[in-house]
């Protein structure tokens, strides 16, 4: 094997794949990249059984070809190599089959290689259950939901973002059992068959940081334990969680008591300042009181000392509440929306607020209040 490859291109792929490569993995050959170099361009691999990445790179005026050939590089040294190298092209040559020579015109690293012989056999195979969905749609579910999936691996399903499509709706859940976020897209075209799956949030949060912010469409390829996202010469493999995700649609309450709105990132920033002096990091709570047309953001600490936050909103009607909840909680909710204002709905001093934006109608966040007395 022995090309010659612009750098910003090579690290570009690098960057892309080196996400599946774990440092606690214990089969010693996934912490490599596998390279595969043919006339078509330069494809690279890595997995650490979890998830596995492809990125492919099409021969083109960045690269040119002598030799084709596969070989497995050390991903760490191999990305700190191509990182700090200060030429435009990087030259990587393998002699003996498994001596790695990467050079430019002032420095040449050697390395030893690993057969490509002994890399496990991993399949990427397209399917024929295919849901298509919009770049930016598919990032925008990452974004708004995965932060209310749950860490505690006693209950797996809960740490992932359950998938559900029913004819050309996509609606995606994620919830931790204290707060519960749902982001509902509207897909090209009425699928022949329903889809029930979750996948790991950590996975979707790794994919999300390798794709662009085009506009084209990823492909998920569904399989029965694992699911492939192809997008342009981006292959990304993950498992899926087994188990059934809660039915959450029982979830929202209806009838609302009061519904207010108010600017969101004021209020954002209200329940941030109050949150200051809450003692529990993990509860820190804090308490609305809603009086006329004005909400109190209240918290207090025995040891630290109170607070309290003023400031205007808009009711639909003259009713009066008292709840309290997780800053921390009502602050990721918040931060999820892009519209300028909010609505908050409260159905009840101990039932489940409701959060909405202003505009975007396919997001809803709903929080669980927490008992002070």
């Amino acid at each position: 094997m022995k090309l010659e490859i612009k750098k910003e291109i090579l690290l570009e792929g690098l960057n892309k794949v080196s996400k599946a490569i774990s440092t606690k993995n214990l089969i010693p050959i996934l912490s490599g990249i596998k390279f595969d170099l043919d006339n078509k361009g330069l494809t690279l691999t890595a997995s650490d059984n979890d998830i596995t990445i492809q990125s492919f790179i099409p021969n083109n005026e960045n690269m040119n070809i002598e030799k084709e050939g596969s070989i497995i590089i050390q991903g760490k040294y191999i990305l700190d190599i191509v990182r700090k190298l200060p030429d435009e092209y990087i030259n990587i040559e393998v002699i003996d089959e498994l001596k790695i020579i990467i050079y430019t015109d002032n420095s040449e690293f050697n390395l030893n290689g690993i057969n490509k012989n002994e890399y496990p056999n991993i399949s990427l195979e397209e399917s024929k259950k295919i849901i298509y969905i919009n770049n930016k749609d598919f990032r925008n579910i990452i974004n708004q939901t995965s932060f209310a999936t749950s860490s505690d691996e006693s209950r797996p399903v809960l740490t992932g973002i359950n998938f559900k499509v029913v004819g050309d709706i996509l609606e995606c859940n994620a919830t931790d059992s204290y707060r519960l976020a749902k982001k509902t897209i509207k897909l090209d075209k009425i699928l022949d068959e329903n889809y029930n799956f979750v996948i790991p949030s950590k996975n979707l949060m790794e994919l999300n940081k390798i794709l662009d912010s085009g506009e084209d469409n990823i492909e998920m390829h569904i399989f029965n334990n694992k699911i492939l996202f192809k997008y342009n010469n981006l292959l990304f493999q993950s498992r899926l969680i087994n188990g059934n995700y809660p039915n959450t649609s029982n979830l929202w309450p209806t009838d609302a008591i009061l519904t207010i709105t108010a600017d969101l990132d004021e209020l954002y920033n209200v329940i941030d300042r109050a949150s200051i002096l809450t003692s529990d990091k993990e509860k820190n709570i804090v308490t609305f009181e809603i009086n006329n047309n004005t909400l109190l953001v209240k918290s207090s600490s025995a040891e630290i000392g109170r607070v309290e936050e003023k400031m205007k909103i808009e009711k639909d009607r003259d009713e009066e509440i008292k709840i309290s909840f997780s800053a921390k909680y009502m602050m990721e909710a918040l931060k999820s929306f892009e519209d300028k204002s909010a609505r908050l709905s409260f159905f009840g001093e101990i039932k489940p607020i409701i959060i909405k934006g202003n505009e975007d109608e396919t997001l809803e966040q709903l929080v669980l209040p927490i008992r002070t007395y």
